[in-house]
């Protein structure tokens, strides 16, 4: 490929994008509409807590192939940690039960005939209800494709899909969840060790990428909003960004990398994801208890997913739409109440910070996953990425960053 590929937004997909071509000498221009890069997955200090915080809580897998490839290619991958085993605490705070799950880390699920690897009250035969998902017709729900009830689906199934599709299980795709039990739980427990960043996801993933960039004559250009797209037969021609105008050469390409409902401004004719899903982010300046588990699941409760930084504890409500109108100041007391009890600790509310993000993700429906364009517009030197594309994943980092790559891939040989 010569000429340059001219990546609009810096968030995963066009970061990672950005890395690719340029680990292939090829020339890059970057540019985000925003002061800074990362978009749903970066880092900032917040003035009320003093702290630097994520904007909200990820989780990644050890099975999460391109996540941790590009994390190595930026020089950051020692920043992702967690058990040298797979093990997942959790609290049913209902009775008060407390459970590491522990999956074996070969393909055979042996753990799930051994009482103490599996959520109590659950039997061997409860988990073959999954295969349903695996074996699910196309466009069918999960709620079509297993039994959402019970304590197995109550203590595990639940509060796991609900977390990786962020929209509520039973009318979420079977193909999407199948798509993330395959490439972890059903290989086996050594792709589903649970890797947090450990000094947040701007050092991990957002930082050393603009150090390698700059390094690489690629720094982003900040406060640039593309606000339209020439085209002309089969070609982009050139790009709008208002005070100035971009002519594109016969060999240059465009990865546009920004949001759905941004990306359906610029590209004429484009079908996108149009139906969202929030999540709410509680962060508590408070350290955690000793023995506090990095990440504990908390099962019957408001509270989700807990976690232990070094000087915080923050906590992720996924499928959280039915929260955007409540007030930032009872969410925090009635979290607060949760994580205080889960923790051991007193009851007197911390120093807060609440976190909504009213579009975190596409809704995981089978509407809306027919409506995921793929990487290829008809235009040949115009590619699509981010998590919302076909990445036959639901919207993650590692279906942001495999998006990032099939684009940088498309571009360099078209």
């Amino acid at each position: 490929m010569s000429g340059t590929a001219h990546i609009i937004g810096a968030g995963l997909a066009g970061l990672s994008c950005a890395i690719r071509l340029t680990d292939e000498g090829r020339s890059v221009a970057l540019y985000e509409a925003a002061r800074m890069a990362g978009g749903r997955c970066r880092s900032y200090h917040d003035s009320s807590l003093d702290l630097t915080i994520d904007n909200g809580n990820h989780l990644l897998l050890s099975g999460n192939a391109t996540a941790l490839d590009y994390a190595r290619r930026i020089g950051s991958v020692d920043e992702l940690v967690g058990p040298k085993e797979c093990a997942f605490d959790f609290l049913d705070t209902r009775d008060g039960t407390r459970w590491r799950m522990r999956p074996n880390a070969s393909r055979l699920p042996w753990w799930i005939f051994v009482a103490d690897r599996r959520a109590p009250g659950t039997a061997p035969g409860d988990y073959l209800g999954a295969i349903g998902i695996l074996l699910a017709k196309k466009g069918a729900t999960i709620g079509e494709a297993m039994k959402c009830s019970g304590v197995l689906y109550e203590r595990l199934w639940g509060p796991v899909l609900l977390s990786a599709l962020n929209t509520e299980p039973r009318c979420s795709s079977a193909a999407l969840a199948a798509a993330v039990l395959r490439e972890t739980l059903a290989a086996g427990g050594g792709a589903c060790r649970p890797l947090v960043a450990r000094r947040g996801l701007g050092t991990a993933f957002i930082e050393p990428a603009l150090t390698t960039l700059a390094a690489r004559g690629a720094a982003p250009r900040f406060a640039a909003r593309l606000k339209g797209i020439e085209f002309s037969g089969e070609r982009a021609t050139a790009l709008d960004f208002g005070d100035e105008k971009i002519a594109l050469g016969e060999n240059d390409r465009i990865v546009l990398a920004v949001p759905p409902w941004a990306a359906q401004e610029l590209v004429p004719g484009l079908v996108a994801p149009d139906d969202f899903r929030g999540i709410v982010n509680a962060h508590f300046k408070i350290a955690p208890p000793p023995g506090q588990p990095a990440l504990l699941g908390m099962i019957g409760s408001l509270t989700e997913w807990l976690f232990a930084f070094e000087d915080r504890l923050s906590v992720t409500i996924s499928g959280a739409d039915r929260l955007m109108d409540d007030s930032r100041e009872s969410l925090a007391e009635r979290i607060w109440a949760e994580v205080a009890a889960a923790a051991g600790l007193p009851a007197e509310l911390p120093q807060w910070q609440i976190v909504k993000e009213k579009r975190a993700t596409f809704a995981a429906t089978p509407a809306q996953q027919e409506r995921r364009p793929g990487a290829v517009t008809r235009w040949r030197n115009l590619f699509l990425s981010g998590d919302w594309t076909a990445t036959g994943l639901p919207a993650t980092i590692e279906g942001a960053i495999r998006s990032g790559y099939r684009a940088a891939e498309l571009a360099a040989r078209s």
